[in-house]
């Protein structure tokens, strides 16, 4: 008898990785695929970081670490934190783990009961609902879509919240959006969960360095919930680390020692020689990490004003991260021969197989009405998939 657990199929499985998985046979088929599916920068490591790396390993950093990772770790994210943010924390508040998706996973994992309630903005990242349903919570999803520049307003989170809620899961800047949430909505939102004391923040900024706005503005500088945020962040994005997995939570003592509770039974702490990367990164220079961001800037002009051309696409102007979330409703019931589009996962097959490009229908991310494109990936690329997808979608009639 094959019986899963109830736990594992309530689970829906990741639509990016599935869509990447889908490009890669293509490409093994020799199909030239432009791959605008995966979250993840097209740079390479910098160099320091790999030096710190190849250190660590001739310096015998291959023991197991503690639980919440280094010492030295911890302090270069107290710093970092102190230094960019204008926050404070002391080195018990800080807790590593094997990436940010880790990290929001113990967040959840540590704080929610079942028939607890978890507000999630959509779009969302698609891990963070089923993160809360493998933690026996209800996501609570609010929806805002491109109109209001894909951010929930006040008065939708103050609708959303009942005695039940447990958190809320903010991302910004966003994925799959790109959106960025200001000083002044942010401290719209915190008015509100002022007034709900039962109601913990979990603030996923990995995408914090790759913003077009100037500043990343954190909800945990306000000091009326400050108690009660759990920022999750890493070097994952910021440094071109991906494969690295280092993420970290930022919190109340309290509850960085039920994560680390959580995690020595389940991981134990991150890869040691990551780590000392990753100290690398916070401590060393971060021209490599700005230079990365004005490339991304340069991306994002680019794909805007081509997907601008296209008919049918409505597109917002990201502010931050490396994603396009065009709405494009418009082609559903279109269709080409007898290839009907009936929604986004249709179209991005569509894409896939007729114009080899590699995209995530908007579906399980919670907005239906659009498509998912990472302009992660060089400018020729961006130009040439821009090119292919118009002419795919001028052929739907």
């Amino acid at each position: 008898m094959k019986q899963l657990s109830q736990r594992l199929n309530r689970l829906s499985p990741s639509a990016t990785l599935a869509m990447s998985q889908k490009s890669n046979e293509l490409k093994a088929q020799g199909i030239d695929v432009i791959n605008m599916s995966v979250g993840e920068p097209d740079f390479n490591t910098p160099d320091h970081i790999k030096e710190a790396a190849k250190q660590a390993i001739d310096d015998n950093f291959s023991r197991y670490s503690p639980v919440p990772g280094y010492p030295a770790l911890r302090n270069a994210i107290v710093s970092k934190l102190k230094n960019e943010n204008g926050l404070e924390y002391s080195a018990a508040q800080i807790s590593c783990a094997n990436g940010a998706k880790q990290s929001v996973c113990n967040a959840i994992m540590v704080l929610v009961n079942e028939g607890d309630e978890v507000i999630v903005p959509a779009p969302f990242w698609v891990s963070y609902p089923e993160m809360v349903k493998m933690a026996d919570g209800t996501p609570v999803i609010v929806p805002a879509g491109i109109e209001q520049d894909f951010k929930i307003s006040p008065e939708q989170l103050e609708a959303a919240i009942t005695p039940k809620t447990k958190a809320l899961i903010l991302c910004s800047p966003s994925n799959p959006t790109g959106s960025v949430y200001s000083k002044e909505e942010l401290a719209s939102l915190a008015e509100v969960l002022v007034r709900h004391p039962q109601v913990f923040v979990i603030a996923d900024e990995i995408y914090e360095h790759i913003n077009y706005v100037g500043k990343h503005e954190s909800i945990a500088q306000f000091e009326e919930i400050r108690e009660r945020v759990i920022i999750v962040n890493g070097v994952s994005k910021a440094y071109a680390m991906t494969g690295w997995r280092i993420g970290f939570v930022a919190g109340p003592e309290w509850i960085v020692k039920a994560i680390n509770k959580l995690q020595g039974q389940y991981t134990s702490g991150p890869c040691s020689v990551s780590q000392k990367a990753a100290e690398a990164a916070y401590t060393g220079t971060q021209a490599p990490v700005e230079e990365m961001r004005q490339a991304f800037e340069r991306r994002r002009n680019l794909i805007v004003q081509l997907a601008k051309e296209i008919p049918g696409f409505e597109v917002n102007n990201p502010q931050g991260a490396f994603y396009l979330f065009p709405k494009c409703d418009s082609f559903y019931g279109k269709s080409t021969g007898d290839r009907v589009i009936k929604d986004a996962d249709d179209l991005a097959m569509y894409l896939l197989e007729v114009a080899h490009v590699a995209c995530v229908g908007g579906t399980s991310f919670g907005a239906p009405e659009c498509i998912r494109m990472s302009y992660a990936t060089s400018d020729e690329n961006i130009i040439e998939a821009m090119r292919r997808i118009k002419e795919a979608l001028a052929e739907l009639k």
